[in-house]
């Protein structure tokens, strides 16, 4: 009988006992947790939030909405009180004990894991309400001796998240009598350090980040872990991948930063995972359809390639009666190049304003006044602000800009051969510029998407939503450091910023040393903006010479081939006549070694123009390579003592004696075209009664210069002939 008995007791305790494990094992149902939140309004960190939570199947209930926030700015001052009274009048309508309540802020919070692995956190910790939990004490520090020790983990409650079980969060909540402008953090620490009460609702701190991550006071801490097709946020200090990441206190920028990874955001594996999502498609819109959009171009400072400039944007692929033309032009230097874009293109545009030199008036006022007038203007959509010294590659940059349906959004250009962009990654403790761990991936495009980043500068475009509501009577710009000013308002605005590399778009040219004493300055560019001196006066076959054979052979040991665009070769031209110094075609020459010229002509030399060093970094970029595949074995570094621009004219000098060049090998580059431009002219090698008697335009002869070679200049006439020679290596 006493036998039978232990072994019903021992069975009751087993049974108890497995009842226990499996309740354990089983967890709380995912839909007994509801998130709540206070928003009083929607901005870009809820609307990521929101996204947050979308992904992770989240249920949300949102506090506050469409009412007026009173509880201060307590990122640097106590406050957050308001968010306490609506919670605790939003949860007097729930009735049921066993719902869990997790209550976070919405605008520097994101979700980095699910509800499953919250809830198990959770019960792992075995207290009945569970808080966040900081290194740093605030706001009162008096406070700290009343808070119990711990033997590992942080110490300080925060009051920015908390998950708990309905009846004791409505006991937590009940007894608020305060202002909605006092400190929410304050009120919960007094609970917490009260011993009574934190006992009575069973109160404990997530004092190793397991379920959440407080960014202030801890960013060493936390670190990007990429996994599996994952991204978390793993706190090094304790080795915890936290479920919900605030950036609470002054890091919302390093918030910004982990959002644009987490939750899976960008992966190694897929990229970019949210960039096609909430897109404004242009593809079904008729073109009177299109969005209006207020250009603003603005000319600060002496610039090289503004004609440049002007045609790429006649190319850009929108239609020209959506745009309206704002123009603020600060340098006379550049009036020439404004008016005659206007005076041929500019009735293609809906409208055009234009601010002139003489107005005087400075580059913040200007940009104050460009997107007032797209706020002003009920049509406008949006203003898209354009440096002059941006070089937009793209046609399709503006479309792509507008279908991405962000608030603020930035091409990313970069400088040729450098690591600068037009954007920042990240920001000093000063709020100046610090490189972003991704900074250089994302600029090498190693990484590919769309990113939240605290500074865009040179090109990027607004919606003019942002400007009538959020922004409206704002001057978002100051004379000290406009762009500085620009972005510290708009992040002060709590308005994301973005910076798109999922496109080439272009780059942005140098204005350093640049000078404006010649006719045509871009000419001198070859050092300072080598790929843009390229496109514009290299010939557009030259980089086929080799591959498609375009290298002519016309006579022995003589080479023809496209070097100089049509530009380069009129500015070179015009360059010259601009000068207006051509010698007179006498012997005694003394810009020459010696003072004696045995063979003159009627020229003007490179070193008159100060053209020399830029002739010879020309000669050795894209003369040298041809001399070494047409004369293997023979190595140059492209020195010369004569570098010039000949004129031929029938009344003043028609021709050219025989002759060999003072040269290893000479460089001959026709600038004009014979036939339309003059007729007769050319070059005859009487050693192999060959003659080239029609130069094309832009095509460069090379041939040695001493011994073999002896040539003339066959008569021009009628008409004008210019050519460009060297006499390299003599």
């Amino acid at each position: 009988m006493r036998l039978s008995s232990l072994l019903l007791f021992s069975g009751i305790v087993v049974c108890a006992l497995s009842a226990l494990v499996n309740s354990e094992v089983e967890g709380i149902p995912e839909d007994k947790l509801l998130v709540v939140t206070v928003a009083t309004k929607e901005t870009d960190g809820y609307r990521r939030f929101l996204r947050t939570a979308k992904h992770f199947n989240y249920t949300v209930k949102v506090l506050g909405r469409g009412q007026k926030w009173k509880g201060g700015d307590y990122m640097s001052a106590p406050g957050g009180g308001q968010k306490v009274r609506l919670l605790n009048e939003g949860l007097k309508e729930m009735k049921d004990d066993h719902q869990i309540i997790l209550f976070i802020d919405s605008y520097d919070v994101v979700f980095a894991s699910g509800p499953k692995e919250l809830l198990k956190k959770f019960q792992q910790a075995k207290h009945r309400v569970v808080f966040s939990s900081e290194t740093l004490i605030w706001p009162d520090r008096h406070l700290e001796d009343k808070y119990p020790h711990v033997r590992e983990g942080n110490r300080f409650l925060g009051s920015g998240g908390f998950i708990g079980y309905l009846p004791n969060i409505k006991e937590l909540v009940a007894n608020w009598t305060g202002d909605d402008g006092d400190s929410d953090q304050l009120f919960f620490t007094k609970i917490y350090t009260d011993q009574s009460k934190r006992k009575s609702i069973n109160i404990t701190l997530d004092n190793k980040c397991r379920l959440f991550q407080n960014l202030h006071g801890a960013l060493d801490d936390v670190v990007l872990k990429f996994e599996d097709h994952q991204v978390r946020v793993r706190n090094v200090l304790y080795d915890t991948l936290p479920v919900i990441i605030h950036g609470n206190g002054p890091t919302k920028l390093q918030i910004n930063y982990l959002g644009n990874y987490i939750p899976n955001t960008w992966t190694f594996e897929s990229g970019c995972t949210v960039c096609r999502e909430d897109l404004r498609s242009l593809s079904a819109l008729q073109e009177n359809e299109y969005p209006l959009v207020v250009i603003g171009i603005f000319i600060q400072q002496p610039t090289p390639f503004v004609t440049v400039f002007f045609e790429r944007l006649l190319k850009l692929q929108y239609p020209k009666n959506k745009l309206k033309l704002f123009i603020f032009n600060k340098e006379a230097h550049h009036q020439r190049q404004v008016q005659s874009f206007l005076k041929d293109y500019g009735s293609l545009y809906e409208k055009v304003t234009v601010i002139e030199p003489e107005e005087e008036m400075d580059g913040a006022a200007s940009r104050n006044l460009g997107l007032d007038l797209c706020r002003r203007d009920q049509d406008c959509d949006y203003f898209f602000s354009l440096d002059i010294e941006v070089v937009l590659k793209n046609k399709d940059t503006l479309k792509i800009l507008i279908e991405q349906n962000l608030p603020i959004v930035a091409p990313m250009i970069t400088r040729a051969g450098r690591l600068w962009s037009n954007f920042w990654g990240a920001l000093s403790g000063d709020g100046y510029y610090a490189r972003s761990e991704d900074y250089v991936d994302i600029v090498q495009g190693r990484r590919v998407g769309v990113w939240n980043v605290p500074y865009v500068s040179n090109v990027y475009l607004v919606k003019a939503g942002l400007l009538q509501r959020e922004l409206k009577d704002y001057e978002l710009f100051s004379s000290s450091d406009p762009d500085m000013a620009f972005c510290h308002n708009i992040r002060n605005k709590g308005i994301f910023m973005y910076v798109t590399n999922m496109h080439t778009f272009g780059r942005i040219l140098s204005t350093e040393n640049y000078q404006t004493g010649h006719l045509h300055n871009d000419l001198w560019q070859i050092f300072e903006n080598p790929v843009d001196w390229e496109e514009r006066y290299i010939h557009e076959n030259y980089t086929r010479i080799m591959k498609d054979k375009l290298i002519e052979n016309p006579c022995p040991d003589v080479y023809w081939f496209p070097v100089f665009s049509s530009v380069a070769c009129n500015h070179m031209i015009e360059e010259m006549e601009h000068y207006g110094k051509w010698s007179g075609g006498a012997n005694v020459d003394n810009r020459i070694h010696g003072g004696y010229e045995n063979v003159p002509t009627i020229d003007i030399h490179m070193t008159q123009i100060n053209f020399e060093k830029d002739w010879q970094k020309f000669l050795v970029e894209y003369v040298v390579p041809i001399t070494e595949k047409m004369f293997p074995g023979y190595y140059t570094k492209a020195h010369f003592e004569l570098a010039f621009v000949v004129r031929y004219k029938p009344d003043e000098q028609p021709s050219l004696r025989p002759h060999h060049d003072a040269s290893t090998f000479t460089v001959n580059i026709a600038l004009n075209q014979v036939g339309l431009d003059y007729q007769g002219g050319g070059c005859r090698f009487l050693r192999y009664d060959c003659s080239i008697q029609a130069p094309r335009k832009g095509w460069a002869l090379l041939h040695p210069g001493r011994l073999t070679h002896y040539h003339e200049g066959l008569p021009t006439t009628a008409g004008v002939r210019y050519i460009a020679v060297s006499f390299v290596d003599p």
